[in-house]
């Protein structure tokens, strides 16, 4: 009985040096698969309070800082340098999926940029299979954020975005931005989105035909374009397409089964709100009605 005793004993304590060896190991491949990159002008309680926000703590991760200069130096030309700003504050968590998992966002304290928007922008950069969020300790834009995705993607990658398709992706970015505000953000996405599965045909399309597709699709979600809107939606075409068409055409189809996903969603709870509120109307009616039958008395 001793004996089977020490030979468990010796078995147990060969697992016990092999999860203790196989653990860090496990650690460290998931922590090379994300990265936080962080606002260099927040302070530390900021800092803190946005590892909160990404579900993680500090130190689980790699962080990177992204100053205020990067953020000039990918937005200058697309954005006001007043909306810029002389600051960093937004902050990234960046975690590589496999292969076909596509592109997810999460925004936390996001006030302009819609995960749609940045799905979207990413797949025109060539972002493949990521799990991201975007946070800040308090509301921010969120489009100096795009810079801090790049700079994790490459930094784990080890591979550099193509710069003319980064660029395109920050004008598709602020472009959709700037509509969401004067159109919706869902319907500013949406029409961007059909934009790249038309390249094939837009590349050949004069500027007049263009706008003229434009508008028309526009008006399939409702929308009337003043003259500025169709023009930077046209110069935004032209840019994207430089790029590759087929491939922006083909991650084109799955971001737009995801808007559609997203305005069944929103469609849904007009409906219900839009319910209710006849229900609570007709229980006003309803005692309008007993009231002044006692009035009447």
């Amino acid at each position: 009985m001793n004996r089977c005793i020490r030979k468990f004993l010796s078995v147990l304590l060969i697992m016990t040096i092999v999860i203790a060896a196989v653990l860090p190991a496990a650690a460290s491949a998931d922590a090379d698969m994300r990265r936080a990159v962080v606002g260099a002008d927040l302070t530390e309680e900021q800092i803190e309070s946005v590892y909160q926000l990404l579900g993680i703590r500090r130190g689980d991760v790699q962080e990177l800082r992204l100053s205020n200069a990067e953020e000039h130096a990918a937005l200058d030309g697309y954005l006001d340098q007043a909306i810029i700003g002389t600051k960093s504050m937004s902050c990234v968590l960046l975690e590589l999926m496999p292969q076909n998992s596509g592109i997810s966002v999460n925004v936390q304290n996001v006030s302009w940029c819609t995960p749609e928007m940045y799905r979207s922008a990413l797949v025109t950069a060539g972002l493949t299979d990521a799990r991201i969020t975007v946070a800040a300790p308090f509301p921010v834009s969120g489009t100096a954020a795009l810079a801090g995705i790049y700079k994790a993607y490459e930094d784990m990658t080890g591979q550099k975005l193509d710069t003319a398709a980064k660029d395109v992706s920050t004008r598709e970015l602020t472009v959709t931005g700037e509509l969401a505000n004067e159109i919706g953000s869902s319907d500013s996405t949406s029409i961007v989105n059909e934009l790249k599965q038309i390249l094939n045909e837009t590349v050949s399309m004069s500027d007049e035909e263009l706008h003229a597709r434009i508008r028309k699709i526009a008006s399939g979600y409702g929308v009337n374009l003043t003259e500025s809107q169709v023009r930077r939606l046209a110069e935004l075409c032209r840019s994207m397409e430089k790029l590759n068409p087929d491939a922006l055409t083909q991650r084109a189809d799955d971001i737009q089964s995801t808007l559609e996903k997203v305005s069944e969603a929103k469609d849904q709870v007009v409906g219900f709100m839009q319910t209710m509120k006849q229900f609570f109307q007709s229980i006003r009616d309803f005692f309008d009605r007993v009231a002044s039958l006692f009035d009447g008395r």
